[in-house]
């Protein structure tokens, strides 16, 4: 019997077979089958991009015909389910190595997504480094999950927390993060692009003030990947965290780069089947790395997934779409500025998928509610980054956050329904 393999480079090649350049945005939404439905008659407005990104056809085909034809588990099995699973996960390794630039495919690690990549380096490279007395620098700028770990690897180790302050455009105050740099400082965690303002930090210039002072650097990286080009080498940064949902992979996957030498010298992150080499009761050796840092069965199906998010992305004008968005950017922040009452929360000049705003008196959570009932679909909360709401003295803001399927009609769409937010409140 001949059995199906799980290669994708083909049905993602043919993704992009006919689309003209410059970027076509029109044949792009048609590849997202969730932007095609309507609630209420309304065709849905989807601005929650930040939160998680859509899945185009090709990556919700490959997870269907995975289990219902391929499913199997991975490194283990000399049958060829096996096999090509194995070979297919791996595959992704080296899709995701080259998507980043990494010189080594050994320096990805799969993981549930930057939150566990993240508490990854603060439980194995963090714990190798710092001690009592010794200083972790975050920013102000920075989601809960490149705060909470460190909070408590400092807590744990009788280390001390840093921030570094944002000004009140939402730029790092670089200056300042210098300052903070001593001689107990054992690392710098940023994040490339905020989840909740949208500010580029000039990750070059952070990694150049700490590898001055020979300071390693942690880079959250979540919100960066679906909307600039990321080479970890050019950036020169350590380790580099990111998810698989937000570049319009599968959730519960995703990676941390980091450089080979680091992780050959951390422990393990947790113990089980796949990571060792030897194991009795006296004496366990482990394996190498990245095989170290994925103990037992990995989401072999999201992994692989992840891959054809990768072909998919690598199939498109990726200049043109990121122009795209930029426009986006542009025209939102030029659309919404002009609505009496509304304030646009954090204008740093370098910004990238995000625009939040508030209504003054009006709780972001009756702004959510209402536009869902024109099917326009944004975030209102905290977004993860309770620091950044107490720097603008406010408790949330609503967030639209955008794609490259996104379009200047869904911008138009959403100003007219924070303009009848506005109405019903007068």
């Amino acid at each position: 019997m001949s059995l199906p393999t799980v290669s994708t480079e083909k049905s993602a090649a043919a993704i992009n077979e006919d689309r003209p350049t410059p970027f076509d945005v029109k044949s792009v939404r048609a590849d997202f089958p969730i932007l095609n439905q309507e609630a209420a008659g309304k065709s849905l407005v989807y601005l929650d991009n930040a939160a998680t990104t859509q899945k185009p056809q090709s990556v919700i085909d490959y997870l269907n015909r995975y289990y219902a034809l391929q499913n199997s588990n991975i490194h283990r099995g000399v049958y060829r389910l096996s096999e090509a699973a194995t070979e297919a996960y791996e595959g992704a390794r080296h899709k995701i190595q080259r998507f980043i630039n990494a010189a080594d495919h050994r320096e990805i690690v799969f993981t549930r997504g930057t939150t566990e990549s993240i508490n990854l380096v603060a439980e194995t490279f963090g714990k190798m480094r710092v001690g009592q007395g010794d200083e972790v620098v975050v920013t102000e700028l920075e989601h809960h999950s490149n705060i909470v770990p460190w909070y408590l690897l400092c807590r744990e180790q009788g280390a001390v927390l840093r921030h570094a302050p944002i000004d009140d455009r939402g730029d790092v105050d670089l200056d300042a993060l210098e300052g903070l740099i001593t001689d107990r400082t054992r690392l710098i965690a940023i994040a490339h692009v905020s989840n909740s303002l949208g500010t580029v930090v000039p990750i070059r210039n952070v990694v150049d003030i700490a590898h001055g002072k020979e300071v390693p650097v942690v880079i959250d990286g979540a919100q960066a990947l679906p909307h600039l080009p990321v080479d970890v080498q050019d950036l020169g940064c350590d380790f580099y965290a990111f998810s698989g949902h937000k570049v319009f992979g599968p959730t519960g996957i995703g990676a941390l780069y980091g450089r080979y030498d680091l992780l050959k010298e951390m422990p393990p992150y947790q113990g089980g089947g796949s990571m060792i080499q030897k194991v009795t009761f006296d004496e366990i050796t482990f394996a190498d790395p990245p095989t170290r840092f994925e103990a037992g069965t990995p989401d072999i199906a999201g992994a692989i997934g992840f891959g054809v998010a990768i072909d998919y992305l690598n199939a498109l004008d990726l200049e043109g779409a990121f122009n795209h968005e930029h426009d986006l950017l542009d025209y939102a922040a030029r659309t919404l500025d002009e609505i009496d009452g509304l304030r646009i929360i954090g204008t740093a000049e370098h910004k990238a998928g995000v625009l939040s705003f508030d209504l003054g008196d009006i709780h972001p959570h009756d702004i959510g509610t209402i536009l869902d009932q024109e099917s326009i679909a944004i975030r209102t909360g905290h977004h993860c980054a309770q620091p950044v709401m107490a720097h603008y003295d406010i408790p949330a803001t609503a967030r639209a956050s955008f794609a490259f399927y996104n379009t200047r009609e869904d911008i138009d769409r959403l100003a007219l329904g924070v303009r009848k937010v506005l109405d019903l409140f007068r």
